[in-house]
């Protein structure tokens, strides 16, 4: 362990070869003498095929392969890809369409992958799609999220996937209209890219018995099992690797059509094909977030104390269903569906519905924050409508600290929380006392000021149980090797350190393996804000393991009942013996020995029970009325994630996550035209937040360690992002409300802003 102590910052040492370009990513490290694919893509959203010629491109200079659907078929492999399908509220199952990894007989969105071209180079490939002739008869496109006669599946008359719901209706429904107030509000959660610096990319070989596949990803164990499928092969005869990846953010989750096109060209060939994306194929092909609508509803008592919560969403789930579990709009909307809030008699329905979209699913924190942006910003109406100041309307509500542990409303157990003081906390740093001159100072300028408060809370999600293995290496070094795969956030510095601290091993003498499934047997992957608390109690059962094997060998080496010996994480002590071994001694002497078996340890652990970030975010904006432009003028954030092994990584996190909140309040907006075209397919008609965009963002840690895990960590993964979107829609919305402007739905560009500060309502107050 290092002098200074635990949970102290530490620089990350990926950072070295990231900033000096010797990061290994998918396009840094394909064979040499890998083929280049190339997607041919539906130009329309939707329509009939009618006509799909090969011929020309097959016999294109550098051409070695074209596949269509039908060439897969004819191969026996498993075409469709996997979907999740969701239970109806009267107990039916939802539709489930098949979702063809190549378009077969009709395309249903804009980017839809129809052949794929494999050539010597990306010029050749290219120039052989352009000599595909593709014949189809147009269908009417169907954008509105909502019913519609344009039938994208037949599975799904009006377009409705499923209508789900949760909570007590009946009890909810008397809730209100025993209330002694009501506030509602219909408020939209605008679609988003996910736009991750590295786009996706793969490469595949084929040796004549094993399959390999590298690709920029967030888990290698879902891709090993559908690649397995997909092309009917013993799993054991699959490998997959992930390398460096340039940014997850959930939408790397999922499996994409271009995987198995790489698999099965190189076992067609005998050689390796690689694929890369470029921006605007990322932004036609990549799965969206957000993208709902909610009717959202508050039921009070005399005392403003809430008695009842309704929500009433509809949900884009673009042309097919979702791969993974249900939909986030359901399984995750569920999961905080009341945040924070002392709220026991709840309703949720949810609609979804498809559309001649790219499909829409997990990424940026998805579920939480749509769940909490819509909760927090009916919050703020409620305020407003009761006369009630947004800090004290929270307060009144919230779960107190003795009524934990709390069972809400959607069956979850909150372990613990102290709201009340996370939110006080904030408003002391946010210097909420000053904020009335600041607002004056601004109008003396010309420009309006507003103030809005978020507070947020989610859960680590995903698979609750993930394995670790330490292995002992000749030259002193030591390996772990983890189930879970870092996007950038820093997991190799996080887990050595957290090993070190815990066995005193010099966190510089250990190296971390993710993302290979012949070296990892099973693994959780990344999602969630899983990966740190998961993972590291992985390795809290593996050091447990270890240090028992280890005092078993030194009983003989230390001349004294095992039972006598005592591990400080440090070093090995005994009364009675001289020798004080280090964990890397002990190693030395196993090996010195002939002990093989104790150079490798490994275990499985399981947590009983999540754990719930939480956290308060306090926003300012200030808008000019002039020209409509909003700018974030001051950020704050409080958040308890319990226990920080690195604070310097928990900040990183946060500020990137606030970051991708401000751009989509402020600047991101996916348009689509009347016939599916995408209207922002290139970051000039995509925005993604500048630098001058963003504040300084001030972080403080307000921690009540989680009971839910020995190690009282949290997780902090999403948290940034689940925060930020209602905390900047409520600061727009507090500086337009003077104006008389009564909803105010995100984007905030400045032609939306003008636009409602001068439209004719708004004009004659």
């Amino acid at each position: 362990m290092d002098k200074f102590g635990r949970s102290q910052p530490v620089v990350r040492v990926e950072d070295t070869r990231f900033l000096t370009g010797q990061g290994r990513y998918v396009a840094d490290i394909a064979p040499e003498n890998a083929l280049t694919g190339f997607v041919f893509r539906a130009p329309v959203a939707h329509g009939v095929i009618t006509g799909l010629d090969l011929s020309e491109a097959r016999a294109a200079p550098g051409v070695h392969l074209v596949l269509s659907v039908e060439d897969l078929e004819a191969a026996g492999m498993d075409i469709s890809m996997q979907a999740s399908v969701v239970k109806n509220r009267d107990g039916t199952d939802g539709a489930n369409p098949l979702r063809p990894i190549l378009a077969k007989e009709r395309m249903r969105f804009v980017g839809e992958p129809v052949a794929f071209v494999v050539a010597e180079t990306l010029d050749q490939a290219r120039d052989a799609a352009e000599l595909i002739e593709l014949e189809y008869d147009d269908l009417d496109a169907h954008m509105d999220v909502g019913p519609g006669d344009a039938v994208i599946h037949p599975e799904a008359p009006q377009n409705l996937a499923f209508d789900w719901g949760m909570g007590d209706e009946a009890a909810t429904e008397a809730a209100f209209e025993a209330a002694a107030h009501t506030v509602s509000l219909d408020v939209g959660d605008n679609r988003i890219i996910c736009n991750a610096m590295e786009p996706r990319g793969c490469f595949a070989e084929w040796d004549g018995a094993r399959l390999h596949v590298s690709l920029g990803a967030q888990g290698v164990w879902a891709h090993k099992a559908q690649l397995a499928k997909a092309l009917k092969l013993d799993p054991e005869a699959v490998r997959v690797t992930i390398p460096d990846v340039g940014g997850g953010f959930g939408m790397k989750a999922f499996a994409y059509p271009e995987y198995f096109l790489c698999a099965q060209s190189a076992r067609v060939l005998g050689r390796p094909v690689a694929w890369a994306s470029d921006r605007t194929e990322a932004m036609l092909s990549d799965n969206g977030g957000r993208d709902l609508t909610s009717l959202a509803e508050f039921a009070f008592d005399e005392n403003h104390k809430i008695t009842a919560y309704r929500v009433r969403t509809r949900c884009n789930l673009g042309a097919y269903n979702s791969q993974f579990g249900q939909p986030i709009q359901t399984q995750l909307f569920s999961r905080v569906l009341a945040g924070c809030y002392d709220v026991q008699t709840t309703w949720l329905q949810v609609e979804g519905y498809y559309t001649n979209t790219v499909q829409v699913d997990a990424y940026r924190g998805a579920g939480r924050p749509e769940a909490i942006y819509v909760l927090e910003r009916l919050m703020d109406r409620a305020a407003r409508e009761l006369g009630v100041d947004p800090f004290e309307l929270r307060r009144i509500n919230f779960i107190r600290p003795d009524q934990f542990p709390y069972k809400a409303a959607t069956g979850e157990t909150y372990d613990v929380g102290d709201f009340g003081r996370v939110q006080a906390r904030a408003e002391a740093e946010a210097d909420i006392a000053g904020f009335a001159a600041r607002r004056e100072a601004d109008a003396a300028r010309g420009l309006m000021r507003g103030i809005g408060v978020c507070y947020y809370i989610e859960s680590i999600l995903g698979d609750p149980s993930e394995g670790a293995c330490v292995e002992f290496n000749e030259d002193g070094t030591v390996t772990i090797y983890v189930g879970t795969q870092s996007t950038g956030q820093g997991h190799e510095t996080v887990y050595a350190t957290f090993l070190s601290d815990q066995t005193g091993i010099p966190a510089d003498r250990i190296s971390v393996v993710q993302g290979d499934s012949d070296r990892i047997a099973q693994g959780g992957g990344t999602g969630g804000s899983r990966s740190v608390t998961v993972q590291n109690n992985a390795t809290l059962a593996t050091v447990s393991v270890m240090t028992e094997a280890f005092t078993a060998f030194l009983a003989d080496e230390m001349g004294v009942p095992a039972s006598e010996i005592t591990f400080d994480d440090e070093r090995f002590r005994a009364e009675g013996s001289n020798l004080t071994p280090t964990m890397l001694e002990v190693a030395e002497m196993a090996r010195s020995a002939g002990r093989d078996d104790l150079l490798r340890h490994e275990a499985r652990a399981k947590l009983e029970a999540r754990s719930f970030p939480n956290g308060c975010h306090i926003s300012e904006v200030t808008v000019d009325p002039e020209t409509g432009v909003t700018a974030v003028d001051r950020y704050t954030v409080v958040d308890d994630f319990g226990n920080l092994i690195n604070p310097m990584l928990a900040i990183g996190q946060v500020h990137g996550g606030v970051v991708q909140g401000i751009g989509q309040a402020i600047t991101e907006h996916v348009v689509y035209d009347e016939d599916g075209q995408l209207l922002t397919a290139s970051f000039m008609d995509y925005a993604l937040p500048r630098a001058d965009d963003v504040p300084n963002i001030s972080f403080t840690s307000e921690p009540v360690p989680s009971t839910a895990n020995v190690m009282g960590m949290k997780g902090c993964g999403e948290a940034g992002t689940v925060g930020a979107l209602a905390a900047v829609a409520n600061a727009v919305q507090d500086a337009l409300w003077a104006r008389g402007v009564r909803q105010a739905d995100m984007p905030f560009t400045p032609h939306k802003v003008w636009e409602l500060l001068n439209s004719e309502g708004i004009a004659a107050e």
